[in-house]
């Protein structure tokens, strides 16, 4: 399979040449190739969308509205086909990648209707001849720089409320996996997305990305990355004051109360630890226990965790597949030997690779550590694989203590049976969402992104569409004094 670039309405070749070996994580077979974009083919791209700019900005809403609805139906009815190819070139089990891209498609739906919503407003004055309107307007040429770990699902997050709010847009999408994205590229090509609307150019950061951020043409850029990548946007925007929204790494906490139902919650914390075998951004890295149930809280989500059963993730019955890479392995490898040597029990997991899935792809055992301390890595640093550390806590003012203490801020999760004081507590957590007895921050209609150094900007509920959107302000006199 040979991934082409995508802009002015056509597939087309890079013009350098430069091409990304696709490599399927379950068994580390060939999938295929894809081009990668070079700042000849970014030029190129940005010329097709300043063309579609005039065009698309001032087309009809219900227009937009009805292209964006038949992108996602397409986007639906072709679910197994893209599902497959996700599957084999990212890792997670199929019924993952189904979900991924069925929430996509719905996030395209939601923005098709947020807009016709795009309202303004009728500010008071303190001279009654005058009239202040508020009004918005498509921001201009956007950009946006898609991971590899959820890319459907953070392509669409991306694409549907830019594209309703007027804003032609090229995205970079990451040349691990840039396969499924092909078809969704397709899907809203058919749906009827005028050429040049749409660009999507699959290139490294260090190429793409930071010419993208870079260019003055770009009016916005929104990116999901690594702390580091994005303070390397920031730099490389700094020179045009580009808009950006930032939805950077993070750190969460999963604070359990002693009050709580110990399976449930240890299944809870265990899915969130390892769902796509922690390559999430709001995947949990620290598990912060009550002193009083410790013990056993550690002895249940163990013995779950030992008895997962991992595969490829087109196999029937698999829920925990391969990681992306050798860098994934590595560095949750890095993160265990650290923990053990700084004193933490290993609880869960093998000590090593398990050789028998190890051979045929990039598989690790889900690992737990447990009286972990507090300087560790894996307490401390992302790990983005499937490792988390435990460790106890005496009081509210410790577990909040603790929570805070890192300089990221993305989401937090928070399990007791009394509501009045978890809420006490997540009000005092410095996390752009806290999860109170859920597992999962993320929500169609409410804004997602970080505090501290995970970002700032904000994808989906209506702060999605507003990210797109430039306000003006028409101060009207209503009549003329003559003299």
């Amino acid at each position: 399979m040979e991934r082409l670039l995508w802009y002015g309405g056509n597939w087309h070749p890079s013009i350098e040449g430069e091409t990304h070996t696709i490599i399927n994580p379950a068994n580390k077979e060939i999938l295929g190739k894809t081009h990668l974009a070079g700042p000849k083919d970014i030029e190129k791209a940005i010329d097709a969308a300043s063309e579609a700019f005039e065009l698309w900005s001032r087309t009809n809403v219900k227009i937009r509205e009805k292209i964006l609805n038949t992108a996602s139906l397409l986007i639906e009815n072709r679910l197994d086909e893209i599902a497959q190819i996700l599957t084999e070139e990212q890792g997670k089990p199929i019924p993952d990648s189904k979900k991924e891209i069925l929430f996509g498609a719905e996030v395209i739906r939601y923005y098709a209707e947020e807009a016709k919503r795009i309202q303004g407003s009728l500010r008071s004055s303190a001279n009654q001849e005058i009239r202040n309107i508020v009004q918005y307007q498509p921001y201009g040429i956007a950009a946006a720089i898609v991971p590899w770990n959820y890319p459907v699902d953070l392509y669409c997050w991306k694409v549907g409320p830019a594209l309703a709010a007027g804003c032609p847009m090229i995205i970079k999408p990451p040349h691990e996996t840039p396969l499924a994205i092909a078809k969704v590229v397709e899907c809203f090509h058919e749906a009827g997305l005028p050429p040049g609307v749409l660009n999507d150019l699959p290139g490294t950061g260090q190429v793409a990305g930071d010419y993208l951020a870079r260019h003055p043409e770009i009016k916005i850029i929104s990116a999901t990355a690594s702390v580091s990548a994005g303070q390397s946007i920031m730099v490389a925007a700094s020179s045009n004051l580009k808009r950006m929204a930032l939805e950077l790494g993070g750190h969460s906490p999963f604070i359990v109360m002693p009050d709580v139902d110990i399976e449930k919650t240890a299944k809870a914390a265990l899915r969130r630890s390892f769902s796509n075998m922690g390559q999430i951004c709001i995947a949990v890295n620290r598990i912060l226990i009550h002193q009083n149930i410790y013990k056993d809280f550690v002895e249940c989500i163990s013995t779950l965790t030992d008895e997962m059963i991992l595969g490829p993730g087109n196999q029937e019955g698999i829920l925990y597949g391969p990681v992306l890479n050798n860098n994934i392995l590595d560095r949750t490898e890095i993160h265990l030997k650290d923990a053990l040597q700084k004193g933490a029990i290993q609880v869960a997991g093998a000590k090593n690779i398990d050789n028998e899935l190890a051979d045929v792809g990039f598989f690790i055992r889900p690992s737990l550590v447990a009286d972990t301390s507090l300087d560790a890595l894996v307490m401390n640093e992302e790990t983005y694989g499937p490792l988390s550390g435990m460790s106890s806590f005496e009081n509210t003012e410790e577990v909040i203590k603790m929570a805070n203490s890192l300089p990221f801020g993305l989401a937090a999760y928070l399990y007791s049976d009394d509501l009045e004081s978890a809420w006490r507590i997540a009000d005092q957590l410095e996390f752009g969402a806290v999860g109170i007895n859920v597992n999962d921050t993320s929500e169609l209609q409410a804004p997602f992104g970080g505090w501290k150094m995970s970002g700032f900007g904000r994808e989906l509920g209506v702060e999605g569409i507003h990210t797109y959107l430039e306000p003006k302000h028409l101060k009207i006199r209503l009549k003329m004094k003559h003299k």
